[in-house]
């Protein structure tokens, strides 16, 4: 098992690996996609006595490290509403171990997510499922529908991922 000191060098260079690898992916254009948030926090187990326990930790974070690729450990999906169908195509690669094929879709479903998420939440879902055929409606007070600028901002993260 690790100790506490073994661990905050561990923690050190996963936070060092992490700044520098997960930042962004390249999308579309040579632009850059801020995933920063998309993945989820390591949570730290405590024993019944209020310990860290760090051959639970220790487990979990061996577990994470055999995943071949990042974001494998489910989520909340509002692109699901608009690119369902796209979003369940995730799981059979990965269960029949296509890594390659399962990371480029996810790639592709990256930035729309996020925009329809974090970028522009609400406003930005609805006017997405208008554009796919489903009914968005408008937003409810003290919600703003998205400005001009704001849906084509929208509709470029789509369309540079070959959604639209």
């Amino acid at each position: 098992m690790l100790g506490p000191r073994v661990w905050a060098s561990v923690k050190q260079g996963l936070s060092r690996g992490l700044s520098r690898n997960v930042k962004g992916w390249a999308s579309g254009d040579g632009r850059k996609v801020d995933i920063a948030g998309i993945y989820p926090p390591v949570t730290t187990p405590f024993t019944a006595t209020a310990e860290v326990d760090y051959g639970k930790l220790e487990e979990n974070l061996y577990k994470m490290g055999t995943i071949p690729f990042r974001g494998a450990v489910g989520g909340v999906c509002a692109l699901a509403n608009v690119l369902g169908a796209q979003v369940c195509q995730l799981e059979p690669p990965c269960l029949t171990g296509q890594w390659e094929a399962a990371q480029k879709l996810q790639h592709r479903l990256i930035e729309p997510n996020a925009a329809v998420t974090r970028r522009f939440g609400i406003p930005g879902l609805k006017k997405t499922m208008d554009w796919f055929g489903y009914y968005g409606g408008p937003c409810r007070a003290p919600l703003q529908e998205l400005s001009p600028a704001e849906e084509e901002a929208l509709r470029l993260d789509f369309s540079s991922n070959g959604w639209l």
